[in-house]
């Protein structure tokens, strides 16, 4: 018994004597990082400076960097002596280990294994600089909890060395900063190999985000994420490699944070429209829901403004919408556009305003986004394009639907008129025009083009003029692309008897209904009112939006174009009075720009043929300022 109870006791005070030995250490911490690649950054600058820089993992998740080990007394003299000489941060503290957990500094070592350090503070440092000592027993707790903010390095600093600063306090940079020196290939892949399956995911989502990589974010990194690797580097002066070293992580992370801080961007989970995405809220805020739109306003007069789309449909709403959207007067005319089987997009400015449109069709759901500002604040030009590229590269439906368009009652005027909250960009005037050939060239009145900026056929196909002829008051229209009209004008060899029935297919409302009426009167005269050749005159009522529309007969030949109504100065004619100009003086106008196909007559057309006939060939044509 006496054996037991000897070897019991000398048990027990080996491992009071190890516990002693443990609580005898003491570090500096000076700084945590939130990953691996910021705190081996930060490690390696301070290796530039202090010869016992160790690094650890902690339980909180984070990465401490300290110095050490050292004894109590040491560590709390080498912490006043760096703190005087404002060679660390200001809230510096000293860590009992105890959250310490696997060494990732120094690369390959153990530092917990290394022996404690004595120091002895220099005697010319201020006496208020060296806090009483502590016994191996009144090491202070430390609460590892991270703060809001780029680290959680003062957790719990003892009262005694220096007071808590507030949660938002950032610890002092080094002063100097250290140059952080470059790895070579096989440091960078060993630096790399240490990163954690999240740090990794990081890394590709900042990849993603600055444009490089555009795969899913796994965390593997095959050829894909190496492919974008090496652009990264290239874009920015480095050897394109494909490795990453530590630095050029750092750097990447850290560009990418300062983006994130400047526009607020903040993950936004939106399930009513089934959309989430990364948005600056530092420059814009929920406004309000008007299906199928969800708008955020500008912030604090950012000028910027921020608009997510959600709607069910097919690919004929996706085309709707790409119409819709260009009717709008945040989508300018000039710009570039580019519509697809499965998506679209519109990049769109004039000195006003810019806006940048993107929408896409999958599984029966219309998602997008729009992004708007003023291009006239080059610094918001900037703020604009940092935050497509953060929308973009963070975009993604959720949740299988999309925004219910009776979530906000709208009445169908307002739905109309401010297309759910957007206000419509119309054009100054619009008129009728038709096809006169199997490319797409339309003859149209010269009463539509009043400085125009943009001239549009059918809303959406941008036109040139390529021919005019102000006494006849003709212009020929051609589409900046070719198209391919079902019908195009077969011109009347002459006007025929008097009295015969006539129709005029034109736009009468304007761009108020989506297709051309026919409108039925009678020839009266082939002269005008005063005996006026190259003219003739109708009994017909017409309205200004007909004006330029093919006058045709039973046949569906074309007589010539209908003439904006109107009377000499000083008279008014009285209603159902229009005049058209004929065939013949048409084709002597445009006889050098093309020749005018004529009409195979083969008796008259049922209504309905007509009918299809005209809406075939008859177009609006818009003047746009």
């Amino acid at each position: 018994m006496r054996h037991a109870a000897f070897l019991l006791t000398l048990c027990a005070g080996m491992l009071l004597s190890l516990a002693a030995s443990a609580q005898e250490r003491a570090w500096v911490q000076i700084e945590a990082q939130p990953t691996l690649t910021q705190a081996e950054t930060r490690a390696r600058a301070y290796a530039q400076v202090f010869p016992d820089v160790a690094g650890f993992r902690m339980t909180s998740g984070w990465y401490a960097i300290v110095l050490g080990p050292y004894s109590p007394d040491a560590g709390l003299a080498r912490l006043a002596q760096l703190r005087s000489e404002n060679l660390i941060p200001a809230d510096s503290f000293i860590a009992a280990g105890q959250q310490f957990r696997q060494p990732y500094w120094p690369i390959g070592a153990d530092p917990a294994a290394q022996p404690v350090q004595d120091f002895t503070a220099p005697s010319e440092a201020a006496p208020e600089a060296a806090p009483p000592a502590l016994a191996p027993g009144d090491l202070p707790a430390i609460v590892e909890t991270p703060l809001d903010g780029a680290t959680d390095n003062a957790q719990a600093a003892p009262a005694e060395t220096a007071p808590a600063p507030a949660e938002t306090d950032m610890p002092a940079p080094l002063q100097p900063a250290p140059a952080l020196p470059d790895e070579t290939l096989a440091e960078a892949r060993q630096s790399e190999s240490r990163l954690t399956r999240s740090e990794r995911e990081e890394l590709q989502s900042a990849l993603k985000w600055f444009g490089h990589y555009t795969a899913a974010i796994d965390g593997a990194f095959g050829p894909g994420t190496r492919a974008s690797m090496a652009a990264w580097q290239a874009a920015n002066g480095y050897d394109d490699t494909g490795v990453m070293t530590t630095a050029q992580r750092a750097q990447m992370l850290d560009e990418l944070a300062r983006i994130e801080a400047e526009l607020g961007l903040e993950r936004v989970t939106e399930n009513e429209s089934g959309i989430e995405v990364d948005l600056p809220l530092a420059l814009v805020e929920f406004d309000a829901y008007e299906p199928p739109f969800v708008h955020y306003r500008e912030k604090d007069d950012s000028g910027l403004r921020v608009v997510l789309i959600s709607k069910p449909g097919d690919r004929a709403a996706l085309n709707g919408l790409y119409d819709v959207l260009q009717t709008l007067r945040d989508v300018p005319a000039s710009g570039d556009r580019i519509l697809g089987e499965r998506s679209f997009s519109i990049s769109a400015r004039n000195g006003d305003t810019a806006s940048y449109s993107f929408a896409e069709l999958s599984q029966g759901l219309v998602k997008g986004y729009m992004v708007i500002w003023n291009p006239a604040d080059p610094a918001l030009e900037d703020r604009a394009a940092r935050a497509i590229t953060a929308i973009g590269a963070s975009f993604q439906p959720i949740g299988g639907r999309a925004l219910d368009p009776g979530l906000v009652p709208l009445d169908d005027g307002v739905r109309r008129g401010l297309l759910a909250g957007m206000e419509v960009r119309r054009p100054t005037v619009s008129r009728s025009g038709f096809f006169v050939s199997a490319t797409g060239d339309v003859l149209t009145t010269t009463d539509v083009l009043q400085s125009c900026s943009r001239i549009t056929i059918d809303r959406d196909t941008d036109a040139e003029v390529a021919a005019v002829d102000e006494a006849e008051g003709l212009a020929l229209l051609r589409p900046t692309r070719p198209l391919a009209p079902a019908h195009h004008a077969g011109f009347a060899d002459d006007l025929g008897r008097l009295g015969r029935e006539v129709a005029v297919a034109g736009y009468s409302y304007e761009a108020a209904l989506p297709a051309p009426t026919l409108t039925f009167g009678s020839l009266e005269e082939v002269t005008g009112l005063s005996g006026e050749t190259g003219l003739a005159r109708l009994g017909l009522a017409a309205m200004p939006g007909d004006a330029g529309g093919p006058v045709i007969d039973a046949t569906g030949a074309v007589l010539g174009m209908l003439l904006p109504g109107g009377a000499p100065e000083g008279r008014v004619l009285p209603d159902g009075v229009a005049f058209l100009r004929p065939a013949d003086r048409i084709s002597a106008s445009l006889g050098t720009q093309m020749t005018l196909r004529s009409a195979d007559r083969n008796g008259a057309l049922s209504p309905e043929d007509l009918t299809e006939v005209a809406a075939a060939m008859t177009v609006l044509v818009s003047c746009w300022k």
